[in-house]
């Protein structure tokens, strides 16, 4: 087993990717903590899925982008389990479909406010337990739209991502000095319950095969998809790899930026 016997913490891990890489953490040998906002029901099960495989699990709500919420979560895991070895940034939200014209304040404080200051809050309530145990692996789920975009009308969303990848580069120079790994995961599109927001079912269909149709491999991705590269980051395997973006797409980027 790969992580056997590190204590993860997760967030927004009651759904979509957070879910798949709880759950895949929990397969391959850790004890896991599966942070939410919401949902206490699905996080409930997803514990339940990571108790199958013999391991430790716990769901703590936390709002990530309240300070707060954020230290009596970490302090919550450090009294439950003594250490927190992986912490993987998966919290995140979109808004319903603005361009420039129709984005509001409000759009933007509450999308900043989760992805980017919800990432550091995490990381910044972790950080002083990895120094001192001089060994950490921080995964940060940015995003395909961090570097470039094939579809319009997320104007927050894709600042929000690309600033992450800034923090995860930064973070990975600081905290280098102790053992601690910083990288980041963009993916492409996924097949998560987050696309379905402002789309109908017929506008969700359009999207996944227009972005099917753009990507080398001809499909969109999984869940699971990325919660291998964050098993990847995770263990022992990338002891040398740190303050990288890894694109997981399908080939989407790549392909765009060679054709003709």
């Amino acid at each position: 087993m790969r992580l056997k016997d590190k204590v993860c913490l997760v967030t927004g891990a009651s759904r979509g990717i957070g879910r798949a890489i709880a759950v895949t953490f929990g397969r391959e040998g850790a004890d896991v903590v599966v942070n939410y906002s919401k949902s206490k029901d699905k996080a409930e099960e997803v514990v339940n899925g990571i108790v199958k495989f013999g391991r430790r699990a716990i769901a703590i709500k936390a709002d990530v982008s309240n300070k707060d919420e954020v230290e009596a979560m970490v302090k919550n895991v450090l009294k439950e389990f003594g250490k927190i070895d992986v912490l993987v940034n998966n919290a995140g939200i979109t808004w319903k479909p603005t361009n420039i014209l129709e984005g509001t304040k409000e759009e933007w404080e509450r999308v900043l406010g989760v992805n980017l200051i919800g990432t550091y809050y995490c990381i910044q309530a972790v950080a002083p337990y990895m120094i001192k145990q001089k060994y950490g692996k921080i995964i940060n789920i940015s995003s395909l739209a961090s570097i470039g975009t094939t579809f319009g009308e997320q104007v927050a969303y894709g600042p929000s991502k690309a600033a992450i990848n800034i923090l995860t580069k930064r973070l990975a120079y600081e905290l280098g000095q102790y053992n601690i790994y910083v990288n980041a995961i963009a993916p492409g599109l996924i097949r998560t319950e987050i696309l379905s927001i402002g789309r109908s079912e017929e506008e969700l269909q359009k999207l996944f095969n227009n972005i099917a149709n753009m990507t080398a491999l001809r499909r969109i991705g999984e869940p699971q998809d990325i919660a291998n590269v964050a098993l990847f980051l995770a263990s022992d395997e990338s002891n040398f790899v740190t303050g990288q973006v890894i694109v997981a797409d399908g080939g989407r980027f790549n392909f765009l930026s060679h054709s003709v």
